[in-house]
């Protein structure tokens, strides 16, 4: 005698998480990898196409002024999406007792002074401090605090998480990384601006494309 046995309709679930992983999270966070790569690439072809500019001693802002300027602006509203992105799509594809809304706020904070940074004045050197100057100065420092907190804080919520337990390390000591840099940078001042900034905004880029790519691969079945 044989017995029909019905198909089991609950969803797949992420690998040793217990929760399902909704399909929405792998796709958002292969859109933060092109956002990031895109960001990373058109930064570089500055660095070539601005040749008025000293690529060692000049930050990354004024690049949003003068030539190519609109190109830099419309990346960094990539990367703030990316940053979003990121932190909803590791945020949701997290083991439910391993999430934290601490991450995700502070990588929603970093993307929206990403915006307010390409958007206001870049403060020159010599020139008179203006409002939008000192926006774009506040803003920019939000971007860098907030993000590398969220990295800390994101790779520090996985070593709860089954799924994403056997990327702590590598998530947590890039992140450590990151936050020595944006420190050495910010106060060792006899470097030279734009190079030291530029190598913190590489880490950060590296962080990111990392991270979105396990958050994509690792918790589907």
């Amino acid at each position: 005698m044989s017995f029909h046995v019905s198909p089991d309709p609950t969803p797949p679930l992420a690998p040793a998480s217990g929760i399902a992983a909704p399909a929405w999270t792998r796709a958002l966070a292969a859109g933060v990898q092109l956002a990031c790569t895109a960001f990373l690439l058109i930064a570089l072809a500055l660095q070539f196409l601005r040749p008025d500019l000293d690529w060692m001693r000049t930050p990354l802002s004024f690049y949003l002024v003068g030539p190519y300027g609109p190109l830099l602006q419309g990346a960094y509203g990539l990367l703030s999406l990316g940053l979003v992105g990121l932190g909803m799509s590791a945020y949701r594809s997290g083991a439910a007792h391993a999430r934290s809304a601490a991450p995700l706020l502070l990588f929603v904070i970093a993307g929206t002074a990403l915006i307010v940074t390409a958007l206001a004045e870049t403060p020159f050197p010599g020139r008179a401090l203006t409002l939008r100057g000192l926006v774009h100065g506040l803003a920019a420092q939000t971007a860098f605090l907030c993000v590398t907190v969220a990295m800390l804080l994101q790779a520090w919520r996985w070593r709860a998480d089954p799924g994403f337990r056997h990327r702590f390390a590598a998530a947590f000591g890039l992140a450590a990384i990151c936050f020595l840099a944006l420190w050495v940078h910010v106060l060792a001042r006899e470097l030279p601006r734009g190079a030291s900034q530029k190598a913190v905004i590489v880490l950060i880029g590296l962080w990111l494309l990392r991270v979105s790519g396990w958050v994509r691969r690792d918790r589907r079945t």
